[in-house]
């Protein structure tokens, strides 16, 4: 398999790191859907990333697909998302709350570095959306105990991380790692792990 994009996207870093740790074997090809945007278009008709190229030549053209697609490859007991409720279903929303941060660290970026006049208003509800979902997961995960968020690594602890790495490093300062102090330090562990080492690069703005 080829796993297409940049490791300073969360979204492609998490689904490496999944490969990873699911022990299945790809090939990094870290384009960029800026400056190698046409060879993205060439796989994927969307360029987006990450893309993974199945061994027939497939595609699964997104984080979430992908993801999906790597669990079904592996037993159930070793999936990195709970298969049993209610654990399944809280997982998925850290998840989603991870997505959406990030989601928001990359409209903010774009609004504030690739339009001439950013809109004072879309900065403002970028910034306060970030705020609040940094809340909600850092309450979550106080209340939490151990080095995971549901007692084993899980896609949730992966997005997380992604995430915020992601967004400290596009917007260097907007993240007040003091007033989330659960979340600073579950990331910090995730950093620690030879896996996140292994799949890891600085954030490079887009030119």
């Amino acid at each position: 398999m080829i796993l297409i994009g940049q490791y300073d996207s969360s979204y492609v870093r998490r689904a490496a790191i999944a490969m990873r740790l699911y022990g299945l074997p790809f090939e990094h090809r870290p384009w960029s859907v800026f400056s190698e945007g046409e060879k993205v278009r060439a796989v994927n008709p969307l360029m987006r990333v990450p893309t993974l190229v199945l061994d027939d030549g497939d595609i699964v053209a997104d984080s979430n697909s992908i993801l999906d697609f790597l669990d079904g490859l592996v037993p159930a007991e070793k999936r990195l998302l709970p298969q049993d409720e209610p654990q399944r279903r809280r997982a998925l929303k850290i998840m989603t709350f991870a997505t959406g941060l990030a989601d928001k660290g990359v409209s903010l970026f774009y609004e504030q570095h690739l339009h001439e006049a950013p809109s004072a208003y879309f900065v403002e509800r970028c910034r306060a959306q970030i705020a609040a979902v940094l809340t909600a997961l850092d309450a979550d995960r106080a209340a939490r105990p151990g080095a995971y968020w549901f007692g084993r690594i899980t896609h949730a602890d992966i997005a997380v991380a992604c995430a915020w790495r992601h967004v400290g490093e596009a917007h260097p300062g907007l993240i007040d790692q003091a007033a989330y102090k659960a979340l600073a330090a579950h990331c910090a562990s995730m950093e620690a792990l030879p896996v996140f080492k292994e799949i890891s690069q600085p954030f490079i703005a887009p030119a």
